[in-house]
């Protein structure tokens, strides 16, 4: 699956940028996030480099056929009626496991959105994990990972610095993409 994604990216146009370090467990905070293609794009991505990214997906969509379809990309489905939160969730996927690398976009849609969600901080700052701030640049055509953050408690500071390091960045759709 290595070389076919690094093959697909490259026929696509597509460079990889910095990679990062590889840990065995983080939360992946995908920006900006303004097309599906970010999706597809963000996937062939973290396969051409040899890694395994999962996705939080509504557990409504995990019903056969598409369950399988989904589980095999790494699909996990959240129950949002459970008496448990979805931060509480995947903080036991991520003790359940040795390896888990959760990818979320913190935009939380394609539209424009000049506050972010925060889950994907309460994640990684429950489950004991860093940050990995991956980014999609469609100006320069690269996919990489700026580095890896880890949460000091300060919700609105580390927000704040998780956020300027998406300026300059140029998304899908520009437009939809909110600088810090």
């Amino acid at each position: 699956m290595k070389s076919i994604s690094k093959w697909l990216l490259r026929i696509a146009g597509w460079k990889l940028g910095p990679l990062g370090d590889n840990v065995p467990k983080c939360v992946i905070c995908v920006a900006p996030h303004t097309s599906n293609w970010d999706f597809v794009i963000g996937k062939l991505f973290y396969a051409s480099i040899g890694r395994i990214a999962c996705f939080l997906i509504k557990k409504e969509w995990f019903v056969f056929p598409f369950n399988l379809i989904f589980g095999s990309m790494g699909g996990i489905p959240v129950d949002r009626n459970k008496k448990t939160s979805v931060t509480d969730q995947m903080a036991e996927e991520f003790a359940r496991r040795e390896t888990f690398h959760l990818a979320i976009t913190p935009e939380g849609t394609r539209k424009k959105t000049p506050e972010w969600k925060r889950g994907f901080y309460f994640i990684a700052q429950k489950a004991n994990v860093p940050i990995m701030l991956a980014y999609i640049d469609y100006q320069k055509k690269e996919v990489g990972i700026k580095k890896l953050f880890y949460p000091t408690g300060d919700v609105d500071a580390d927000i704040d610095a998780i956020r300027s390091c998406y300026n300059g960045i140029t998304a899908c759709h520009p437009a939809n993409f909110v600088e810090a």
